[in-house]
């Protein structure tokens, strides 16, 4: 079977019937169309975390080394202002391209 993605309501719903132990297991997951190792993976998710859904952190891709509350506007200030033909002759080139 290939990967689809299953609801939140269901998966919390058949856990909570497996906890009532109301229907079988085999029945659970005929019901809820789960494959056995779906169902202990959410199973385990459940036991460990309290939630049915792994969480995965919002970041992703590689770490910046600088971040724009790292910059010192200040320092940047007066490093145009020293440098202001640097600068100068740089922004043209791009503003002409």
């Amino acid at each position: 079977m290939g990967f689809r993605r299953i609801s939140h309501d269901v998966k919390l719903a058949a856990i909570r019937l497996h906890e009532r132990d109301l229907p079988s297991l085999h029945n659970i997951l005929d019901s809820c169309i789960f494959s056995k190792r779906t169902w202990f993976r959410i199973l385990k998710l459940w036991r460990e975390t309290g939630d049915v859904v792994n969480h995965r952190p919002t970041l992703r891709g590689r770490l910046r080394a600088l971040d724009h509350k790292d910059i010192d506007i200040h320092c940047l200030l007066r490093l145009i202002r020293q440098n202001s033909n640097y600068f100068w002759t740089n922004s043209r080139r791009v503003q002409c391209i």
